[in-house]
């Protein structure tokens, strides 16, 4: 075993707290550890073979050791962090957050401000608000803005100097700002302010405002105006509940952390809770970096699942999953509170022991500048915040490590690394174009959301422009401009990846709509039909990905989806269009009497062969007469 070969420099470590590093003979970092007493800590190493997979892989590869003396094991923990975050080794636990609820961005820093969708608090002079849970809440609350206060939803340079309002305006989304002699900037900031108003969370001052105004419209018998205040009223109100629901004032300042750890992986939920109320929700996985393709892999089940067999050759052996929540809160701890604030308690779903717990209140102490305490509750409202987040986290460890989640992870994983994407593709959004000799040219978009296709999502486009000819360049341009701009009037949700059923024609057709909407950031890849390659706009090669690996079937099955569901709305409406050019062109022949004609002879070959008698019992002598003159050419 290669440990054994560091024994004897492992016997003159120094007897002082520390940072020791492993590495493996091609010089990659494996391990980074901690220690009271580095000798001690680093000699228990030499007696743990067998112990647990994850020590004996680690023993079998180390090949040098490097040790960093420190004054305290406090520094020594805020070293182990650093350097866990600057390299990644391989056998440490490795968690990264997932913001999955989005916040509301109130635009101050532009003359007419606009409300839009966040996923991230940026320091940018900006009014944020949130997170909201669930999402669609947020979107709800945007359109509220927009259809109570009349803020803006376009993305337009205001200066009032535009000749005539948009339908915005006369559907009373918008007062106008863009028309200085409808509604002047400054009128334009008391709505902003009121908006505000909701965002900041004052409800209560805008409901009983509403109220009164929507009596006072009941009474002068605006009705209409007086059932919008009445759904609005509802609406803030539902926001105010759930608010109200994640809040005990008691509470204070702290976070809770709550730990779900499985043989595929480990998911820890912090609960952030400032002022008695809940105001973010943060995930973090572990995840650890394959090496041997170049492939990010999401924690899975021992190499004796035949599902981790495919890439056996090309990567390391299996990565390491931790045994116990303990040490996966350890880790959270380190690397949540390296970039967050700590509050004055922190409260863990388990019990940490003591040669843990208390350099990390130390640690915490000095970056708060004041006493960190980590302290596990066992009743009363602070255990009640934990078996939140506890639950939290065992949810979403069935939703992203149960069946077929792991695959599906694995295949994005890989989808992200091969396409270089700053992010893991987890809304993948594809287009489909179907035609038949450039008659009834319709379009489809599917989308997949963690893997699983979301036919709710599902979108079908009939394209207006194109129809003289096929043309499938132009017609993809025109389905996703349309889809994009819609986006952008709802504030999203965009994806963080597109697929095109097509090659680089189709691909350069769909940059060119999303340049026109400054949308060209976001990154598209054309997947080609016969070679099964995927092209970026930025390589002149197509991409082969493994035969038969998650990633290329995932793709083929967004793919063939697209295909399918374009193929059956283009089949219906061709067939809609076929009837409607024949019976509607008969003087005589209704709505009525052609669903009477298709009923009774099943179609329209059925009414091209019926007689004269036969017709005339189904829809009487003239109309019947007008149909044989038809078909007759009379």
């Amino acid at each position: 075993m290669a440990i054994l070969e560091l024994k004897t420099q492992i016997g003159r470590l120094p007897e002082q707290p520390g940072v020791y590093l492993f590495y493996n003979q091609a010089g990659d970092t494996l391990y980074v550890g901690k220690a009271r007493v580095l000798r001690d800590r680093v000699k228990s190493y030499l007696g743990a073979c067998g112990t647990n997979p994850r020590i004996d892989a680690l023993l079998r590869d180390a090949a040098r050791l490097e040790t960093i003396v420190t004054d305290s094991v406090v520094e020594a923990l805020a070293l182990e962090n650093h350097l866990i975050k600057q390299r990644n080794p391989r056998f440490n636990v490795l968690l990264r957050d997932d913001k999955t609820y989005p916040y509301l961005q109130l635009t101050t820093t532009e003359a007419a401000p606009r409300v839009l969708v966040a996923r991230r608090v940026e320091r940018d002079g900006s009014v944020y608000a949130g997170p909201f849970m669930p999402a669609s809440l947020a979107r709800q609350t945007m359109r509220l803005t927009h259809r109570l206060f009349g803020i803006r939803s376009c993305n337009e340079m205001i200066d009032g100097k535009r000749d005539r309002p948009c339908l915005e305006y006369d559907i009373k989304r918008c007062l106008a700002p863009c028309v200085e002699s409808v509604c002047t900037l400054e009128q334009y900031g008391r709505a902003v302010g009121q908006a505000r108003l909701l965002l900041e969370g004052r409800q209560a001052e805008l409901i009983d405002g509403l109220r009164t105004e929507m009596v006072d419209a009941s009474l002068n018998e605006r009705f209409e105006r007086a059932a919008t205040l009445r759904d609005a009223i509802r609406t803030l109100e539902t926001l105010r509940d759930r608010q109200q629901k994640m809040s005990t004032p008691a509470l204070g300042d702290r976070d809770a952390f709550g730990a779900k750890v499985g043989p595929a992986g480990a998911v820890v939920q912090v609960f952030q809770m400032r002022r008695g109320r809940v105001v973010d929700r943060i995930e973090m996985r572990s995840e650890i970096e394959a090496k041997g393709t170049g492939v990010d892999l999401w924690k899975t089940p021992a190499p004796s699942d035949a599902r981790n067999q495919k890439f056996s050759t090309d990567r390391h052996p299996s990565p390491y999953i931790p045994e116990s929540p303990n040490e996966v809160l350890e880790a959270a701890l380190q690397q949540f509170y390296a970039e967050h604030e700590p509050p004055p308690d922190v409260l863990v779903s388990e019990e940490l022991a003591a040669d843990v717990r208390e350099p990390l209140e130390l640690w915490l102490g000095e970056r708060a500048g004041r006493r960190v305490r980590i302290v596990t509750p066992s009743r009363g409202d602070k255990r009640g915040l934990v078996d939140l987040a506890l639950r939290n986290a065992a949810l979403s460890y069935d939703t992203h490590f149960g069946d077929g989640a792991v695959v599906a992870f694995e295949a994005l994983d890989t989808l992200r690394r091969v396409l270089d994407l700053p992010t893991l593709p987890r809304r993948i959004e594809c287009f489909d174009i179907s035609t038949l000799q450039g008659t009834n040219t319709v379009a489809s978009m599917v989308v997949c959301i963690e893997g699983r296709m979301r036919r709710g999502e599902y979108r079908k486009f009939a394209i207006r422009g194109v129809s003289a000819m096929p043309d499938d360049f132009a017609s993809m341009e025109e389905v996703v401009r349309r889809r994009y701009q819609k986006l952008l009037e709802q504030g999203g949700p965009f994806p963080d990846l597109l697929l095109i059923d097509g090659g680089k024609g189709q691909l350069t057709a769909a940059y060119t709509a999303l340049r026109q909407l400054g949308l060209d950031r976001l990154v598209a890849v054309g997947l080609a039909k016969q070679q099964e390659l995927l092209f970026r706009r930025d390589r002149s090669e197509g991409i082969a990905l493994p035969h038969q690996t998650p990633a290329l079937r995932l793709v083929q099955q967004i793919r063939d989806e697209a295909h399918r569901f374009a193929v059956t709305f283009h089949r219906t409406k061709r067939t809609t269009t076929s009837l409607r050019s024949e019976l509607d062109a008969v003087p005589g022949i209704g709505l009525r009497r052609r669903k009477q004609l298709l009923t009774i002879f099943g179609s329209l070959a059925g009414v091209r062969r019926a007689s004269r008698e036969e017709l005339d019992r189904a829809v009487g002598p003239k109309p019947a007469q007008a149909v044989i003159d038809y078909f007759t050419g009379k």
